[in-house]
């Protein structure tokens, strides 16, 4: 197991990882978090070399994928940068890229109710203005879980607030500070139920966001 204890804060610069290989020729990934080598709660990076694929495969409790760079396929379609999907429980593909591609996935982890297949493209897609100085694009609602993407200005601080079913947060761009560090672009942060940290962005900054889906009793 990998960074499965949930009441643990996690804080990762994953730049400074280095790519190992996955079972599939050209598929490279930088593990973040992982129940079992090959299944169960997953969450990771992953590389695609131009013209790799990974086998058909089903998804037992779901997936998750954001494209970070080059063009993600299946057999439902073609996906740019910024593509947000969601692959509900049961569900199959064939995943492959012809050009090359890097993606966040999470595997495994949705909610038994989760039914959802979503596909948004982020980078056509209207930013909603909040009244703080943040701007977001809601990807996806389920009970008390949220998934959204975040533009903040520099220099906005997020305002202190109990982490009610934990945070996590991957940096596109730009860079977070908070009281104990200073995380650049591509870190990932997860912290547990409840925890307050007061983050400020050092620059402009877009994260994914994601908040509600960790354990509440500990």
């Amino acid at each position: 197991m990998l960074n499965m204890e949930f009441d643990q804060i996690v804080i990762i610069d994953t730049a400074a990882m280095e790519w190992q290989p996955s079972p599939s020729q050209g598929v490279w990934r930088k593990p973040l978090e992982r129940e079992a080598k090959e299944s169960g709660h997953t969450t990771s990076l992953v590389k695609y070399a131009a013209g790799s694929c990974f086998p058909s495969h089903k998804h037992p409790l779901g997936e998750e994928i954001l494209v970070l760079d080059g063009v993600f396929s299946d057999q439902t379609g073609d996906f740019g940068p910024g593509s947000y999907l969601r692959n509900p429980p049961g569900s199959e593909h064939s995943p492959l890229s012809r050009s090359g591609c890097t993606l966040f996935v999470k595997l495994n982890q949705f909610m038994v109710k989760d039914h959802e297949e979503v596909r948004i493209d982020t980078l056509n897609t209207d930013w909603h203005q909040g009244d703080n100085g943040f701007a977001a694009i809601p990807l996806h609602l389920c009970g008390h879980q949220h998934t959204a993407l975040v533009s903040c200005p520099p220099d906005l601080t997020f305002p202190p607030h109990p982490a009610i079913g934990g945070e996590e947060i991957l940096i596109l761009s730009g860079a977070l500070n908070d009281e104990h560090g200073h995380y650049p672009a591509l870190s990932w942060l997860r912290l547990p139920h409840l925890s307050k940290r007061t983050f400020t962005a050092s620059e402009g900054t877009v994260l994914l966001y994601k908040t509600g889906h960790l354990p509440i009793s500990l």
